[in-house]
């Protein structure tokens, strides 16, 4: 790490340090995760597509990488800001800054990120911008500036098509002869879901974000998992088209049973949004692995992972929709997850499979894959 880097918020603040990785200027909007281990599957989760991730956990890089820690085919996020980049402490893996670099993604180094979480939190998610600078213009006034007004040109994440860069092809994991057939609709899914999916038989065929409703019940599907993803599901009308089309095929199966729908973080966005509520902004999201959320209808706390930066408005779900509010976050009371009072419909907005984080909540697959083999 001999390249200085700067990182530029929209605010005017900027951040020197170390540069690792890839040697390429990024722009993006920043965020901080909790997590104290798994950056290397919050790297590759492509719910962080658009966003320049910050750890708040100090040490990084330890242990290096792996491949079956990663939750997609490559990193998805934007940039990677640490305040202590570590060489593994045993030989033969990868280390984090080899693993970034093969890929593309810069990251910064060495800045008191204490200071920088403190900000995004007082003030809110900001967009960035991440710049490489020649050793002869470290600390220069003029690439502070530069950065800066590159930093405030960065577009929203709204207006930037990252469900579209993220989804993947048209393909398919077979199962057990005889388990459920499982149609998910891939808006940035994480592999962990699909290995929960297989340890129960289940048949996977995952369809792209752009899949057509048709499509998707053409295959026959004994149930639906809607994946989670980036971006803000306000922007993503086909998606929220395409899911309202399931639901409504969810009661009219031709043999009797409705068909079991599950959501999972954007997909819970997205399904709430079919059934006509709305979503807005949170001040500075929920990333980590360590977010304390009540299942509302039993009482029991679990310790989640999360990593999201919009919520279900509790006020817009009606009443007649049938639907109701099963999980809370108890940091801030905001929606984490949505029941219907008779249709096998349920939504998480937080991270059930984990990947990182605790596993207190893979059991949510379990009963997935149960509605799904009582309604074939």
């Amino acid at each position: 790490m001999q390249r200085a880097t700067v990182l530029a918020l929209e605010d005017g603040s900027t951040f020197w340090g170390e540069a690792f990785g890839d040697a390429v200027s990024v722009g993006a909007e920043v965020v901080f995760n909790t997590a104290m281990t798994g950056y290397q599957e919050v790297a590759t989760d492509a719910s962080y597509r658009g966003q320049i991730v910050v750890f708040t956990y100090p040490l990084i890089g330890n242990y290096g990488t792996f491949a079956r820690a990663a939750e997609s085919r490559r990193p998805w996020a934007e940039a990677i800001v640490v305040r202590e980049l570590n060489e593994p402490t045993r030989g033969g893996v990868a280390s984090f800054h080899e693993y970034l670099r093969s890929y593309g993604v810069p990251g910064l180094a060495g800045i008191d990120t204490r200071a920088l979480v403190r900000r995004l939190r007082s003030k809110g998610t900001m967009r960035g911008y991440l710049l490489q600078v020649r050793p002869e213009e470290a600390g220069a006034v003029a690439a502070a500036q530069e950065a800066i007004a590159k930093a405030r040109a960065v577009p929203r994440l709204a207006d930037r098509p990252v469900v579209a860069e993220v989804s993947g092809a048209l393909r398919q994991q077979d199962g057990r002869s005889g388990g459920p057939r499982i149609a998910l609709l891939d808006t940035g899914v994480k592999e962990q879901q699909l290995r929960l999916l297989s340890a129960y038989g289940a048949t996977v065929r995952l369809f792209p974000a752009a899949a057509k409703a048709s499509e998707i019940l053409g295959w026959r599907p004994d149930g639906i998992l809607l994946s989670n993803g980036p971006g803000d599901p306000a922007s993503l009308d086909a998606a929220v088209q395409t899911t309202r089309l399931l639901l409504d095929a969810s009661t009219t199966r031709g043999n009797g049973h409705p068909l079991p729908i599950f959501g999972i973080c954007l997909g819970h966005q997205l399904l709430a949004r079919a059934i006509g509520a709305t979503t807005s902004r949170l001040p500075f999201g929920h990333h980590g692995a360590n977010h304390p959320v009540q299942d509302v209808r039993t009482g029991r706390v679990a310790i989640t992972s999360q990593n999201h930066e919009f919520q279900v408005d509790e006020k817009s779900l009606a009443a007649e929709s049938g639907f109701y509010v099963s999980h809370r976050n108890l940091n801030d009371g905001s929606v984490e997850g949505l029941a219907h009072k008779t249709l096998p419909i349920r939504t998480l907005q937080f991270h059930p499979e984990a990947a990182p984080g605790p596993e207190d909540n893979q059991s949510a697959f379990a009963d997935f894959i149960a509605l799904c083999r009582s309604g074939a």
